[in-house]
């Protein structure tokens, strides 16, 4: 029985030992494989057996066996890659891959993921990452009646995580909806567009659309293009004519009127007329075509501090046309204070002033905005602006007040704010412009993309736009040694895992992602030689101790001789 045992005790070392060879051979075999977590096994001691001996019951062990395997979810060493697909996690998490069109779902720590030939994200076996889509929301450039058009935007992740699928490798144009200029006017300059009647709209009169050269270069003393955008991506060039007002009684500031425009050809509004049908204002049929804004800076010491902004009226094509001043009236604002303006580029209905149920305003700011857009009682067309000398008489309608009356009694903003950086007029050898941008973009072809440390797979354009496209998910388990080893560096959750818990990169627990880099295997291979000598005396010392037992038996047979 005793000698018996023995054997069997021997028997059980050999085998465990096996295992465990075949342990680290596994993991000396993934030595170079791609986010490989090593594994190492446990051994237990089987149930002992009682045995008597003078102070009672003994217990004598009957050999070993494998107690767990568990898996080593180290953080493994990272490669650099010229993949910008390719990712690494730092930290704790999984990526979520899925079989197109399945529901299960597998995790792996191997970040090698290329875009099919149907647009998706996969890994080597054609699963797709999984991940969040991400929303632009924008605000809205609301006039004192609607709104429409859009702002600056700000991201948001939306849904369930799903495909990351580039289904359109182009970027969709975007309308231009703001437009900023910053220019330094000439103080000395002189006044070129003159005016007995209306002396803040000289420019404006001296316009005509419908010729070749709109304003002779004399009649203005500085200007200022930049490209904007329709909605469908077509540029078109903007440009903004600044003169110097030169009147008597303008109480020690400076007063420059400015004039925004287009090409009178891609103005493309259609306004009321005279018998209540619609009348082309721009394509260049009108000495008033091109012309979206007119109005006034007014400097204090060289410093920006009022503005009046006038558009045309719904019903501008109305009784004297869109060249009579009465057909103009004060600009309605943006939810952030700035006046708004509309060109109706592409000649849509209902989409020719910026209170128009279609139109795209667009605001202008020079660098001061208003942070009242309240009524000040004399109607809503008013609201937002008054006097400079207080409470705009009701006898008078701001527009006719301002260009009928040489007292230099201009509107302006009810509350104006001046940015730090904001237009002027100081002597500085000649007029310039500082700073212009605008928001709007044609449409672009994807060029790259670029993943952040939170995950989030970024699209780069051809046409300068860089857009967050999705946000990838990463998963942890309540016990991350309980997941099914599904070969191919998968994992699959299991009842003692738990259930997957996702969540963004760089949440808690969640870990960052590298881009261009891959997570190397976690084995040590010095680590892995040393367990694989004490495993090789291990199973040798077993072998010895079967031969020995061997010998003993032949020893007992030799009795009957």
């Amino acid at each position: 029985m005793g000698l018996g045992a023995s054997l069997y005790a021997g028997i059980s070392g050999l085998t465990v030992h096996s295992e465990r060879m075949t342990v680290i051979g596994n993991n000396l075999a993934n030595v170079n494989t791609t986010g490989f977590k090593g594994t190492r096994m446990h051994f237990e001691d089987l149930l002992s057996q009682d045995f008597a001996t003078v102070n009672g019951v003994g217990q004598v062990g009957r050999g070993v066996r494998v107690s767990s395997v568990y898996s080593d979810f180290g953080q493994g060493a990272f490669e650099a890659s010229t993949e910008s697909t390719d990712m690494a996690i730092s930290g704790d998490g999984f990526f979520v891959v899925s079989p197109v069109g399945e529901d299960d779902s597998y995790y792996t720590r191997a970040g090698n993921f290329r875009f099919d030939n149907d647009g998706y994200l996969v890994d080597p076996h054609g699963y797709a990452l999984q991940g969040w889509a991400v929303e632009q929301s924008s605000t809205t450039v609301s006039t004192t009646s609607t709104s429409s058009g859009s702002t600056s935007s700000s991201t948001r992740i939306i849904g369930t995580p799903t495909d990351i699928r580039l289904e359109n490798f182009q970027s969709s144009p975007n309308a231009t909806s703001n437009v900023s200029i910053v220019t330094n006017l000439d103080p000395s300059s002189s006044d070129n567009s003159t005016s007995s009647t209306s002396p803040y709209f000289a420019m404006f009169e001296n316009w005509n659309g419908s010729e070749d050269t709109p304003l002779a270069p004399t009649l203005y003393g500085y200007s200022t293009t930049m490209k904007v955008y329709d909605d469908i991506g077509t540029g078109h060039d903007l440009t903004v004519y600044f003169d110097k007002v030169t009147m008597s009684n303008a109480g020690g500031d400076t007063v420059w009127e400015y004039m925004v425009t287009v090409d009178p050809t891609a103005d493309q509004r259609m306004l009321s007329g005279a018998d209540g049908n619609l009348t082309t204002v721009g394509q260049g049929l009108t000495s008033a075509a091109g012309v979206l804004m007119i109005g006034t800076l007014t400097f204090t010491s060289g410093q920006l501090s009022g503005m009046s902004a006038f558009t045309l009226k719904s019903n501008g094509g109305a009784s004297g046309g869109p060249k009579d001043l009465d057909n103009w009236s004060l600009a309605d604002f943006s939810t952030t204070g700035y006046p708004v303006m509309t060109a109706n580029f592409l000649g849509e209905e209902n989409a020719s002033t910026a209170e128009a149920a279609n139109a795209s305003p667009i605001q202008i700011d020079f660098g001061i905005s208003n942070e009242d857009l309240s009524s000040n009682g004399t109607g809503s067309t008013t609201k937002g602006w008054s006097s400079n000398l207080g409470t705009l008489p009701t006898t008078a309608g701001a527009a006719q007040l301002l260009y009928t009356s040489n007292s230099g009694w201009l509107p302006s903003f009810k509350d104006p704010a001046i940015s730090a950086l904001a237009t002027q007029s100081y002597d500085t050898g000649g007029s310039s412009t500082l700073f212009q941008s605008q928001d709007g973009y044609s449409a672009g072809i994807l060029q790259n993309i670029s993943i952040s440390r939170e995950g989030v797979l970024t699209g780069h354009y051809s046409n300068g736009q860089v857009l967050e496209l999705y946000a990838v998910t990463l998963a942890t388990f309540t016990n991350e040694h309980g997941l099914w080893r599904e070969g191919g560096n998968l994992f699959s959750e299991t009842k003692d895992s738990g259930p997957a818990l996702t969540g963004q990169a760089g949440s808690a627990g969640k870990g960052t992602i590298d881009g261009n880099a891959l997570e190397m295997s976690n084995v040590d291979m010095a680590t892995e030689f040393v367990r694989m000598i004490t495993t090789q005396r291990g199973f040798q010392a077993n072998t010895k101790m079967i031969t020995t037992t061997d010998s003993m038996l032949g020893e007992v047979i030799a009795m009957k001789r």
